[in-house]
Parts: structure tokens; C-alpha cells; sequence
């Protein structure tokens, strides 16, 4: 991940200790100009304040990266609100994810009221053709970048990433109990059981209180108020998807579209571009969503939540998280979990690009953005993702 390209801020300066208000304004950019989605957003994180700055130190982001990957949620928001809580605990994790997530969430409102108020945005799926194509590129390299980083030679992991990555593209969507099941096998396969007292199982409670949330939730939804059928729904997303925005767009669509019929298939697509054409964490793409169906409430109450579990999955087990993040069988079922979450992760890969590469002029726009990336590794990333948009316009638009 050290080679990602993106956004390099301004001001950037040598190694110190950096201040909460300092690591404020390097998220409160990056939540303004940072394209690419997670994996890419994690890299840039690593980039600047890892390498670049020395505000962070590598240990505090690897538990980060960690944490994040392990728990449910928006991998980008959630390992950028443990480092705003590395940095000042709960008011650090508070005001980092204020200032990473609202830069999107307004542009989203704005993007959002003009697609009302005029009956939809025609230029936005031409935009979306050729920003969607050179997004599947950038996502791609990001995710074969973590592959390399995360699964290593071993073979178990492969396995695991390969049966996710399957699962993933095959259902388009994820199965929880896969990523669980994954860590479990991980952990067995390098901590073999032997036969305790009094025979319990230290996971069960863990997948028992999923399984409790998930038969509550689900058939008390259709009878709450929309707003709070909208938080509950996307608060629901938020909990179970794992892989963040690339993997949860298959989640979605089966909800929004399939099942509760809240958008049409065209609206659909129309939100995922929304989210591909700003910057941010993807999983904005609930604010669009949200504001089709109730106006800005709407956007408001699925943007709270699909972020309020995903920032409670961070700063309730941070403290003791860092204290056994070194252990020996929380790494394994660490790794198994993340080897599934970068399969699912490549599987939405897949999903997104089937849709998004729909003929040859797409595919030829991939190509082209992943060897421009290649090639010039130091190429500004917003500056290749507008180029593809004009270019998607020009090809597409009438």
C-alpha cells in the first residue's frame, strides 16, 4: 500500500509528533479530495501521516488497519476514526470522523438536490461510465496491493480469500458467518482445539449477539416510521457488511432495490456514481439514497446509521484492542477475517466492474487509468478520475 497514488495535502513537512489539530486538518482534506475509495484512502492515510509526517506511528496503524478490517463497517471512516483516537480517544475519534465524513456527506446533499429538483441528471451516467471504468481500475491495483500485503504465502489464507472473493461474485452480496467462519478457521488451523473444562466456545457469544440483532431487526422494519426504517436499515448495513463501500454496494442493492423497492434500478445506479464522482468515504452513497427517499432528513438518518456502529465498532473495543492485538490467537482470527474481507473485497470488484465496463469503451478506460498508474506513479489521482468523466461524457452524452 505504499505505492498508492492520491491526493499529497499541503504543508506537508518531515517527521514530528503532530497535534490532534494538525491530524484535524489532514482528514478534514482528505475527506474533501481523497477519490479511490477504502483501500486507497487507507493508503494514502499510511502515505502521509505513517511515512510522510511521523504523526502516527506504524504500530498504531496496523491495530488500526486491524481493527478496522475486523470489525463490520466502513474500513476508511473506521481506521480513521482509531487514529483521531490514538490521537485524543473519544473526542479525537468524534472529531476525526466529523471532519472525514461531513466534506462528502454536503457534497452528496448538494449533488442530491439538483438531481431532484431537475428530474434527474442525464450527464451523470455518462459522467459515471467513464468514472466508473477508471474507479474499477484504481480499486483493482489497490486490491491486488492488499493481497500482497495481507495474505502472503499462506496457504490457508489464500483459501479463505479465494472462497470469499467466490461467495462475493457469485450471490453479490457478503454472508457474515463467512468472515466469522473464516477467523475461526484460521484460528483452528494454527491453534488446533484441545478440550477445555467446561467445552465453551470463546466466539459464540459474538455470533449469537449478530444473530439475536439480526432476527430483532428484521421484521420490525416495514413497521416503523420512514425515517427511523431508514437509520434502522442502514444501520443494519452498517453492522453486518464487511469490505466497506466496495462490498456493501451489492448489499445494498439487494435491500433499496430488490426488497423494500425504495429506488429504482436506474436511481440505484445513479447513487453509486454519486459516490464514485466524490471524494470520500464511499459508503456516502446512503446519504443519496436516503435524501430520494425522504428528502434531507432522509440523507441525514441513513448517513447516521450506517456511521454510528461503525464508529461504536471503534472507539468501545480500542482500549482493549490494543492491549491483545499483540496475542498470538487474536491475530489468527484477525487474519482469517481479513483474508475474507479483502476476498469480498475483490469479489465487489468483480460485481462493480461487470457493471461498470459495460462494452469496450469502458474496458478501454481501465486499461488506460491502470496503466497511467503504472507508469507515472506520482500522477494526481483526482486529475485522472476528471479526465475519465470528461471523457466519459464526451463518449456517452446526448
Amino acid at each position: 500500500m505504499t505505492e498508492t497514488v492520491g491526493p499529497t495535502p499541503p504543508d506537508s513537512q518531515g517527521a514530528g509528533s503532530g497535534s490532534l489539530r494538525d491530524v484535524l486538518k489532514y482528514f478534514l482534506y482528505l475527506g474533501t479530495l481523497g477519490f479511490g475509495g477504502p483501500i486507497a484512502l487507507a493508503g494514502y492515510m499510511q502515505r502521509d501521516l505513517v511515512e510522510k509526517r511521523g504523526w502516527i506511528t506504524k504500530k498504531d496503524y496496523v491495530d488500526g488497519l486491524a481493527l478496522a478490517q475486523l470489525a463490520p463497517g466502513p474500513l476508511a471512516a473506521q481506521l480513521a476514526i482509531y487514529l483521531g483516537w490514538v490521537k485524543g480517544r473519544v473526542r479525537g475519534a468524534t472529531l476525526v470522523a466529523g471532519a472525514f465524513i461531513l466534506p462528502s456527506f454536503v457534497m452528496v446533499l448538494v449533488l442530491s438536490s439538483l438531481y431532484v429538483r431537475y428530474g434527474g441528471l442525464p450527464w451523470m451516467q455518462s459522467v459515471f461510465y467513464g468514472v466508473g471504468a477508471a474507479v474499477i481500475a484504481i480499486i483493482a491495483r489497490s486490491a491486488l496491493k492488499l493481497v500482497k500485503l495481507t495474505l502472503g504465502k499462506d496457504r490457508t489464507l489464500w483459501i479463505l480469500f479465494a472462497a470469499s472473493a467466490a461467495a462475493t461474485a457469485y450471490t453479490e452480496s457478503e454472508i457474515v458467518w463467512l468472515f466469522l467462519g473464516s477467523g475461526l478457521a484460521a484460528l483452528l488451523v494454527r491453534f488446533p482445539p484441545r478440550r477445555a473444562p467446561n467445552g465453551a466456545v470463546a466466539w459464540l457469544p459474538v455470533t449469537s449477539l449478530h444473530l439475536t440483532f439480526a432476527v430483532a431487526v428484521a421484521p420490525s422494519l416495514p413497521s416503523w416510521p420512514l425515517l427511523g426504517r431508514l437509520a434502522l436499515y442502514f444501520a443494519e448495513a452498517g453492522s453486518f457488511v464487511f469490505g466497506s463501500g466496495l462490498a456493501i454496494v451489492p448489499f445494498l442493492h439487494g435491500g433499496v432495490v430488490n426488497q423494500l423497492h425504495w429506488l429504482s434500478e436506474r436511481q440505484f445506479l445513479d447513487a453509486v456514481a454519486v459516490a464514485m464522482i466524490t471524494p470520500g468515504p464511499v459508503v456516502i452513497t446512503v446519504a443519496f439514497m436516503g435524501y430520494l427517499v425522504a428528502g434531507p432528513l432522509g440523507a441525514s438518518a441513513a448517513a447516521v446509521g450506517v456511521f454510528l456502529p461503525c464508529y461504536l465498532f471503534v472507539i468501545i473495543p480500542a482500549p482493549y484492542f490494543r492491549r491483545f492485538a499483540d496475542n498470538p490467537k487474536v491475530k489468527a482470527f484477525v487474519d482469517g477475517v481479513t483474508a475474507a474481507a479483502t476476498g469480498a473485497i475483490a469479489g465487489a470488484v468483480f460485481v462493480l466492474g461487470r457493471r461498470a465496463l459495460v462494452d469496450l469503451g469502458a474496458a478501454l478506460i481501465a486499461l488506460v487509468t491502470w496503466f497511467l498508474f503504472t507508469r507515472f506513479k506520482k500522477l494526481p489521482e483526482p486529475a485522472v478520475i476528471l479526465g475519465a468523466g470528461i471523457v466519459g461524457l464526451l463518449m456517452r452524452w446526448r
